[in-house]
């Protein structure tokens, strides 16, 4: 057990590493992008499914409450909390919808919509941020591996170097974490 744990752990530095050595740029850039969504009166729409819902909802608390600073609220909405819409659009139509409908019903042009998938290989995130771009909205996509369609697909891709979906997750909140510290301190 504590070689196989020394291996994790050595495995999740690794990707962190290659993030502080190729990523920083793309992490300004999506910071740029929500900061200057926020200033202009937009929200920051967030989703993806299982661990990645899982993100998206611990991303749009730390920005609704708060992350290291009292402050004012700020705008962001998970895609992937409301039961009832996500399995009414299941059922009706297809699970491929349940988030372009929701950025086509709840977005707005200054928003930034931010689409999470370790594989990038999700339709529903994919046609989220499609979506999302149709209405003239900014889109992010949080992916890993080989990036998928969903990189091809947003205007702003940060792709985890890592096949493995648990270090992919351990990148995107530490990612999301990082976000949410630089919106914090550009804005309050």
């Amino acid at each position: 057990m504590r070689d196989k744990i020394n291996d994790i752990l050595l495995e999740s530095i690794r990707v962190k590493e290659d993030l502080l050595r190729e990523k920083i740029g793309k992490i300004i850039e999506i910071s740029q992008a929500a900061i200057e969504a926020l200033k202009k009166g937009g929200k920051i729409l967030i989703f993806g499914n299982g661990g990645s819902a899982s993100d998206s909802q611990h991303i749009a608390a730390e920005l609704v409450g708060r992350f290291k600073k009292e402050r004012p609220g700020i705008p962001a909405i998970a895609l992937t909390t409301n039961t009832s819409i996500l399995t009414a659009l299941a059922n009706d139509y297809s699970y491929d919808i349940v988030f372009a409908r929701q950025v086509e019903a709840l977005g707005q042009k200054n928003d930034l919509a931010i689409g999470i998938s370790t594989s990038g290989k999700a339709k529903n995130v994919n046609s989220g941020i499609k979506q999302a771009k149709k209405m003239g909205i900014k889109t992010v996509a949080l992916t890993g591996a080989d990036g998928g369609e969903l990189a091809k697909s947003a205007d702003i891709a940060l792709i985890v170097n890592s096949p493995v979906t648990a270090r992919i997750q351990e990148a995107h909140i530490t990612i999301g974490h990082i976000i949410c510290e630089l919106i914090e301190e550009a804005l309050c």
